[in-house]
């Protein structure tokens, strides 16, 4: 068994810019696994929100070595980019290898469409509502919000898209304070989730506070573990791939959650069609899905995931899985 990593660079569409800042390009590694002559591969996205960085995920998948399994991983990786990437790796080589498709491998439904959010990034309320009025097709938009100013935002693309459902990411932008005095704005203008408004080692102001809008856990669930500290202040979770180490763990995270009575988003980090692939099975049924990673781009993987009315599409076997 031989693993190599290595790093691609895609171009966005236009800058994206979130509470943390700014971005022209996705920067992401792509692993591939191959044994016996067949080669599966992944994607994952390092996150210096979570102290990763391209050098230190390679240098984590790097020392891999041996035969390996997706049991295996837990013990040898954390949860986060590197085990995600080399996980779905792993899944992909072995659909190739048993001539299954992996949603049939997981003893999953066969998997279809689903209606994604597409994200507006930070900008100034007059180039926010240009954009959603560019958007108004879709049926959700996402916003990236989490600053002093964000109520002439949110207006703007509500004026902007009169007929979109949205939902906000906050990006743990907002204080306690300002999330109870934003909360009734957020009901009037029709937002239908919140994505962590309060940052991750706050959250504990959102037990007992009134959540008129369900209000998702993203920076403050990971894995399964994550789970025991939600209890009280959140509605949904947001299951991430590069949060979860990969399918195996977002698969048991969505299932777990659900059987104590959390909704469900799944959504992405910004890359290319390859790291939305699994992730389009995890987000079937699922209260929101935000995978638009791939419409951000100004180019993308070959045999990229189709998106259309319907939404999008799980991928081809020439892609993932």
């Amino acid at each position: 068994m031989r693993i190599e990593v290595s790093r691609d660079v895609f171009r966005l569409a236009q800058v994206f810019t979130i509470s943390r800042g700014s971005r022209t390009e996705a920067q992401v590694l792509t692993v591939r696994i191959t044994d016996g002559g067949v080669t599966g591969w992944g994607e994952c996205v390092p996150y210096a929100r979570y102290g990763e960085t391209l050098e230190s995920v390679t240098a984590e998948i790097e020392a891999l070595s041996g035969p390996l399994t997706r049991d295996a991983l837990y013990d040898l990786l954390p949860a986060g980019a590197a085990r995600n990437a080399v996980d779905c790796a792993l899944w992909d080589l072995h659909a190739k290898q048993a001539g299954k498709p992996v949603w049939e491998l997981a003893g999953l439904a066969r998997p279809g469409p689903e209606i994604t959010a597409f994200t507006l990034s930070l900008d100034s309320p007059e180039k926010m509502r240009e954009q959603a009025a560019l958007h108004a097709h879709r049926p959700l938009l996402k916003i990236k919000l989490g600053t002093p100013d964000d109520m002439p935002r949110l207006e703007a693309v509500r004026a902007g898209a009169p007929d979109a459902q949205i939902i906000i990411d906050a990006n743990e932008g907002w204080s306690a304070e300002v999330y109870a005095d934003l909360a009734p704005h957020l009901v009037r203008l029709g937002v239908s989730l919140v994505e962590q408004p309060l940052p991750a080692g706050d959250d504990d102001a959102l037990v007992g506070m009134e959540r008129p809008v369900p209000v998702c856990a993203d920076e403050s669930c990971h894995d399964r573990a994550s789970l025991a500290a939600l209890k009280g202040k959140y509605d949904v979770v947001n299951v991430k791939l590069d949060k979860t180490g990969g399918l195996t763990e977002a698969l048991v995270l969505r299932d777990a959650a659900v059987a104590q009575g959390y909704e469900v988003m799944v959504g992405c980090m910004v890359g290319s069609s390859l790291a939305m692939a699994p992730a389009v099975l995890v987000a079937q049924g699922a209260k929101v899905v935000d995978l638009d990673g791939p419409l951000l781009l100004a180019e993308d993987r070959d045999n990229a995931l189709t998106f259309d009315a319907a939404g999008v599409h799980p991928p081809a076997a020439k892609l993932w899985g």
